[in-house]
């Protein structure tokens, strides 16, 4: 299909704000210039570092196989996760209670913020991948001595934050 639209249009339209350039990211091309966390190898595809996002991080993780990442929240970032390969399992508090999220791949886990949990990889011979995508425009991080630990909440984040996984604001 050839564009019709009269030169002088496609111009005009090149120049508008909205009009910007797609921006793409080699899988090779990751960069590990990211917040990481014990256990795990974080990649980073898109941010305002690396494409200039404004409401957006998406990358790559990496566990090796009989291995946990530390504990750790994503502050006020909303993170979608999506198994590649593997079988990772998401690791969260309950009340008193460790709770397992076993996955397999295609599946998606959803992390609220401020959760603190961590990933394991429980396989004896195969690296768990999953692709990330947090609702920030860097990948915030926040390592946790435990699933338990406090978290500082701001008051502004309300109910979308630790409060719904039964947390309070220290």
């Amino acid at each position: 299909m050839t564009d019709r639209t009269p030169r002088a249009d496609r111009t005009a339209a090149g120049d508008a704000a909205w009009h910007r350039r797609l921006e793409h990211i080699r899988g090779d091309a990751l960069t590990s210039d990211t917040a990481q966390t014990s256990g795990m190898r974080r990649l980073e595809a898109i941010s305002g570092k690396t494409v200039g996002s404004r409401r957006l991080w998406m990358g790559r993780t990496h566990v090796a196989p009989v291995t946990s990442s530390g504990d750790h929240h994503h502050g006020e970032a909303e993170t979608a996760i999506y198994v590649v390969s593997g079988h990772p399992v998401f690791v969260f508090a309950e009340g008193e209670e460790e709770v397992r999220i076993e996955t397999s791949p295609g599946d998606y886990v959803f992390v609220p913020p401020y959760v603190p949990h961590r990933e394991e990889n429980p396989s004896p011979d195969e690296e768990a991948v999953v692709v990330i995508a947090r609702s920030t425009q860097e990948g915030i991080v926040v390592n946790l001595p435990s699933l338990w630990a406090p978290v500082e909440v701001p008051p502004e984040a309300g109910r979308d934050g630790a409060a719904d996984a039964g947390r309070s604001s220290s």
